[in-house]
């Protein structure tokens, strides 16, 4: 059910997943993880007993920086069109 647009007598409640502080706590732990995954991806190069697992440094890589994108334009599209 979604909620009145236009209240009477209060502000609309905005869910606590729409906040400013939770865009930027996703975005600063998703840099923690490309972060993460960019040194992985350079130990899986330089050890050749690893190069077999650079797939999971690499997804965690695209994921996290799909994700930091995806969450980066939602957080500009709120205030662009409020």
């Amino acid at each position: 059910m979604p909620s009145d647009k236009n209240p009477v007598f209060r502000k609309a409640i905005i869910p606590w997943y729409h906040s400013k502080t939770a865009y930027f706590v996703v975005i600063f732990f998703m840099l923690q993880v490309l972060l993460f995954g960019i040194a992985g991806i350079s130990v899986a190069r330089n050890f050749s007993q690893y190069s077999g697992y650079i797939w999971l440094p690499i997804l965690l890589v695209a994921l996290s920086g799909t994700l930091i994108i995806s969450t980066t334009l939602r957080f500009v599209k709120r205030y662009v069109y409020k």
